[in-house]
């Protein structure tokens, strides 16, 4: 019988026509390219992560669903969808701008059989200086102010752009039109999909040279023109030993928090926890082990784990299941 211990996984890296190398600067490594994505935690069919610690080391996460089941995923660790693990964790290096998209709900008739819908949040782990996202519609946009900016040139006269900050999060909640922009980089936790429907490109070449594919009535029929439920917040000047919760969502619910010495914690029955390192270095100790842990590192800490404590100096992100 396998006892319980936190997983680490080798990243899935995927290159896209906005990446760049900041993944490195997290110990990661990336494969040459413009690696965009970083798929730190995944059970999907565009990519699926392998366990690198521990007795399970060689494991993709698929296996260890199959295998290990609700005793370590937790009573609602599964999607009820597809039966994959519910949720696909990223950190994204954004040199250039991303594309202008937006994401279905999951009961959206044009889903990929299969397919989940996405919603997902945002934790930006580093902004150069004036870097900013697109986050929403402008007052007043409708679907067919819209459609004719498509088709006139002038969509990004509709959409709202934010300065963005390290600390910075974003809630975003299929239907959210949005887009990363260069210079940031981020922690994103969403719904295990990969179905995004891209509304402008910049008229760029994609990495074969051609224009990448837009999704144009999909993305009208999908965006939320009456407001998505979209938040966003600052996190600064949060104490030691604490957690705020930055994202809460029927999918997942995500909390910061600051690791300054000893701090003990559990997991529950009802759902794994995961813990991204989003800066600093420290120690992850359970029963009947411990570990190194440093930024970029993401973790899968399974239901049945119980008591772990976090050491050092860090910041983290922690998600799991809600209720």
């Amino acid at each position: 019988m396998t006892q319980p211990y936190p997983l680490l996984f080798q990243p899935e890296f995927k290159e896209r026509v906005w990446g760049g190398r900041a993944l490195e600067r997290f110990g990661l490594t990336p494969p040459e390219g413009h690696i965009g994505e970083g798929w730190m935690i995944a059970d999907h069919p565009n990519g699926t992560t392998t366990v690198v610690n521990g007795e399970l080391a060689g494991k993709g996460l698929d296996q260890i669903r199959e295998e290990l089941g609700k005793e370590w995923f937790g009573s609602k660790g599964f999607s009820e969808k597809n039966g994959r693990f519910p949720l696909l964790i990223k950190l994204l290096d954004c040199n250039d701008n991303l594309s202008v998209q937006v994401h279905p709900t999951d009961d959206y008739e044009g889903l990929p059989k299969g397919e989940l819908g996405k919603t997902e949040m945002w934790y930006v782990l580093d902004a150069k200086p004036g870097a900013k996202i697109i986050y929403g519609l402008k007052d007043g946009v409708t679907r067919e102010s819209m459609k004719a900016a498509l088709e006139n040139g002038t969509v990004m006269d509709t959409l709202r752009e934010v300065s963005v900050e390290a600390g910075d999060t974003f809630y975003i909640p299929a239907g959210t039109v949005h887009a990363l922009c260069a210079g940031v980089v981020v922690a994103e936790i969403q719904q295990n999909s990969d179905t995004t429907y891209r509304i402008y490109d910049y008229d760029r070449p994609g990495l074969d040279g051609k224009p990448r594919e837009l999704h144009i009535e999909d993305s009208l029929n999908v965006t939320a023109f009456e407001g998505s439920g979209a938040t966003t917040m600052k996190t600064g000047g949060l104490g030691a030993g604490e957690w705020l919760q930055i994202a809460k969502s029927p999918y997942f619910i995500v909390e910061k928090g600051i690791v300054d010495g000893s701090w003990n914690l559990n997991t529950t029955p009802e759902s794994f926890t995961i813990l991204v390192v989003c800066d600093g270095s420290g120690k992850l100790g359970w029963n009947g082990g411990s570990m190194e842990i440093k930024a970029g590192q993401c973790f899968l800490l399974p239901a049945n784990l119980g008591a772990y404590t976090l050491e050092g100096k860090a910041t983290v992100l922690r998600s799991y299941l809600p209720e």
